[in-house]
């Protein structure tokens, strides 16, 4: 019997307040983002995992830090969790393109968080097992909406 690491992905996103000004002394972006993170466990025993992070980054600079709370995945199912994060572009570096692709009204943001746990199986048997999401996702600023979410 193998244990293998449980996947966590965003199953679903929706933006709200979002703010742009794409003037080009200080471009600038801020919006909140209500997501639905899925945990999906395919061991045969549940998998606990404690308080994690997660980091929203626009081209390697972070603007949005969320909280992944603690939980727990049952056996052969999907825990899912509702997530809030607002995300403030004031720290991305003015070289970083943010004015064009505000003006372009396509930003595109990677996701990132590790959840540490482990897997019970039949009370008795304990493997500390982690989950990784890796994501990317295009904001299109226009329409207020997330477009080509791909998680790994």
């Amino acid at each position: 019997m193998r244990i293998r690491n449980p996947k966590v992905r965003f199953s679903s996103i929706a933006v709200e307040n979002l703010q742009v000004n794409s003037s080009s002394s200080s471009p600038l972006f801020t919006m909140k983002l209500n997501a639905r993170v899925t945990v999906k466990n395919t061991n045969f025993g549940h998998f606990k995992f404690g308080n994690s992070t997660a980091t929203v980054s626009y081209k390697g600079s972070p603007v949005g830090v969320f909280v992944i709370t603690k939980a727990r995945a049952k056996a052969r199912s999907t825990k899912k969790l509702d997530v809030t994060m607002t995300l403030i572009s004031n720290k991305v570096s003015t070289d970083a393109h943010l004015g064009n692709d505000l003006k372009s009204e396509k930003l595109t943001l990677t996701s990132h968080a590790t959840l540490k746990g482990k897997v019970h199986l039949f009370k008795v048997i304990k493997k500390k097992k982690s989950a990784q999401m890796n994501c990317t996702m295009d904001v299109d600023t226009k329409k207020q909406a997330i477009e080509n979410v791909h998680c790994k």
